[in-house]
């Protein structure tokens, strides 16, 4: 209950209270770390399990240390964990399978998540549509593709996870016909109904590929909560700015902060469209009104894992090991990059922060 509420350290209190504990209490204390954002101390707990208890850790543990591995980057604990998995006999449970295909693909190891949903012998929907996820977050469109055809043959039934997956590799991998066959295909060949989440990709989708007024005529249509409009119409709001549409951006923008849903993202990503655009006296009126409502974006981070020691880098901070040296490098990087786009306008907005922290992690690991 205390992790569910946000209170690990209350959660924590508990369970160092009792005084017999079993593999139930454990997972608890793995899962309230782990559900909070805070997967090493999920880890160093499930260490402590296995240094203490006389228990073998079950399926529900070990998915659970697997999630935490995946929201981490953790993937040499990740391995760890799946050698636990087979010693135990747990390898061709469908949910534990799911969670380690899950963590390769985050770990970006996508020939790893592969292999482990090939080894399961008679995978069912969860590894399938864990499978067309994982091959989508790698920008394999096609291969998600072939694996959906693959399960519907096998005649196993896809449910409203697996068509979100099935669009989202699609809407990302430009194969819109395909992805718009699919959600038709919901409610004329499948029987169900689609849901907000699912008429948020296909606005994503055609936002993508410009067909802004289609996805802007699309997401107006559709009644959603204040959760699912806040994906709806930042999805819409990133694709305007994406093509210079600030009349859309504008809109989506305004359903965001109407809503109190994503207000900080929704001020920088209109700003962004606004220079994007040429109008830069709209951008900087809007960066003023954010100081004045005391509006802050959160700054981006990225991080890289190695020897099992994770490296976090903030987006306009060096103040890191040899980050001297890195920036250094990225700013010859940089000038070498301006050398060669001669005649292309660059634009100094927040966006840019995302790419300079991969950027930062790739130099740190290169170096």
């Amino acid at each position: 209950m205390y992790g569910k509420c946000n209170r690990v350290d209350l959660a924590r209190r508990v369970f160092d209270s009792m005084d017999d504990k079993n593999v139930v209490s454990w997972t608890s204390m793995i899962a309230a770390y782990a559900q909070n954002g805070r997967g090493d101390e999920a880890l160093e707990v499930f260490r402590e399990f296995n240094f203490l208890a006389w228990e073998n850790p079950n399926q529900f543990m070990l998915t659970t240390v697997i999630n935490a591995c995946a929201s981490s980057g953790k993937l040499v604990s990740g391995k760890i964990a799946h050698g636990a998995v087979i010693r135990h006999g747990h390898d061709s449970n469908d949910v534990v399978a799911s969670a380690l295909v899950d963590m390769y693909a985050k770990c970006g190891c996508i020939v790893y998540s592969d292999w482990v949903f090939r080894s399961v012998r008679n995978p069912c929907v969860i590894p399938y549509t864990s499978m067309i996820v994982a091959a989508a977050k790698h920008g394999l469109g096609k291969l998600s593709v072939e694996l959906f055809e693959e399960m519907v043959d096998k005649r196993i039934k896809p449910n409203d996870v697996s068509f979100v997956a099935i669009l989202h590799a699609c809407s990302h991998s430009g194969l819109i016909e395909e992805g718009l066959e699919y959600f038709n295909s919901m409610s004329r060949k499948h029987e169900m109904v689609p849901e907000a989440k699912h008429y948020t990709c296909i606005v994503d989708m055609l936002g993508r590929t410009g067909r802004l007024d289609e996805a802007y005529r699309l997401a107006k249509s559709i009644e959603v909560n204040p959760d699912e409009g806040a994906s709806l119409w930042g999805t819409l709001l990133s694709a305007g700015r994406l093509h210079g549409r600030v009349d859309i951006a504008v809109e989506a923008s305004k359903k965001l902060i109407e809503s109190n849903q994503q207000v900080d993202g929704a001020y920088v990503t209109l700003s962004n469209a606004y220079v994007l655009a040429g109008e830069l006296e709209n951008a900087n009126g809007l960066r003023t009104k954010m100081k004045q409502s005391r509006v802050y974006k959160e700054p981006g981070c990225s991080w890289i894992e190695i020897k099992d020691l994770a490296y976090v880098f903030y987006a306009g901070n060096v103040s890191f090991e040899r980050g001297t040296e890195v920036s250094r490098t990225l700013k010859e990087l940089e000038r070498e990059m301006k050398g060669m786009s001669q005649g292309l306008v660059l634009a100094d907005v927040e966006e840019e922060a995302v790419g300079e922290i991969d950027d930062l992690c790739v130099d740190f690991n290169v170096n």
